[in-house]
Order: structure tokens, then C-alpha cells, then sequence
């Protein structure tokens, strides 16, 4: 596999990750007890921490691109093993 094609992927598996770690850990103002500004959203996070954030997505992903690379090598979920016309 080239390079710029473990790049491609790894960056995938990071986006995905970074939109499923989003929303975990998030409180509102209300819950947070912290007045809402003019014109916020009430479900706007009032405790939002990018950095956390992207270390969550980063190691998800890390685990994501390894069991992705694992069966890659091993082999053990190939093309011929999904393809549903095949058994026609």
C-alpha cells in the first residue's frame, strides 16, 4: 500500500472518530449552572474542549487504522467475503 494511501485513510478513520468523540463529556450552560449569552442556543456546550477532543479522535482512530492495517495484512475480511452477488 502506498504511502499517500495509509495517509488517506488514516485521515478517514480520524474524521470519523473526531465526529463520534464529539459529543461525549458536552454539558449545556444549564447543566453547568453558567448564563447563557444573547443570542446562544440552549444546547450550545458550554464546556467544550477541543483538545480533548482531538486526543480521543486521535487515539480511536490510532485503534481504528490498526485493526484496518491488521486485516489488510492478514486477510481477514477480503472483498470476496462481502460481495453478496458473488453466491448467484
Amino acid at each position: 500500500m502506498k504511502m499517500t494511501s495509509i495517509i488517506a485513510i488514516y485521515a478517514l478513520f480520524w474524521v470519523m472518530s473526531a465526529f463520534l468523540v464529539l459529543p461525549f463529556g458536552l454539558r449545556t450552560p444549564n447543566e453547568t449552572g453558567e448564563r447563557l449569552v444573547p443570542g446562544q442556543a440552549t444546547s450550545a456546550p458550554g464546556n467544550f474542549r477541543p483538545r480533548r477532543v482531538i486526543l480521543r479522535a486521535t487515539g480511536l482512530s490510532l485503534l481504528l487504522f490498526a485493526l484496518f492495517w491488521a486485516n489488510y495484512v492478514e486477510g481477514w475480511v477480503t472483498p470476496e467475503d462481502i460481495n453478496i452477488m458473488a453466491g448467484r
